[in-house]
């Protein structure tokens, strides 16, 4: 098994978003092994604060020295927070990708998106698979 964290309470997708429930809002960010694998994050970009989004769709994307990526959500729903700071501040995706350095807030009215994402054990497995 990797060397990167996994918190329990979350959801993963496979690629490599986590997901936290809270009552209708769910919070995405990238999880610490995207951003082991992605290296030093130097910029990142959202889709606006009430902006929709589809399951399945990008919200933004991430870059780093390595490469850039689109970040997808797994709910239907409207954005209704960004992470500003991350705009002058990226790096927090590094140093704390499951606290100061989430990404966006999604209010939905659906959450069954979120049945088909990895529990922790699952989503470990899947990082060491590759």
């Amino acid at each position: 098994m990797g060397e990167w964290k996994t918190p329990a309470e979350l959801r993963y997708a496979e690629t490599d978003e986590w997901f936290a429930v809270d009552g209708n809002v769910v919070t995405i960010g990238i999880t610490d092994y995207a951003q082991d694998q992605l290296n030093d994050i130097v910029y990142v970009e959202f889709k606006d604060p009430g902006d929709s989004v589809d399951a399945g769709d990008s919200f933004g994307e991430v870059e780093s020295v390595k490469a850039a990526s689109e970040l997808y959500s797994a709910v239907n729903g409207e954005i209704v927070e960004v992470n500003a700071a991350l705009e002058d501040s990226p790096e927090v995706v590094n140093a704390d990708p499951f606290g100061a350095g989430w990404m966006v807030k999604i209010r939905t009215d659906d959450l069954s998106g979120l049945g088909g994402l990895m529990d922790a054990a699952a989503y470990d497995a899947y990082c060491d698979s590759r």
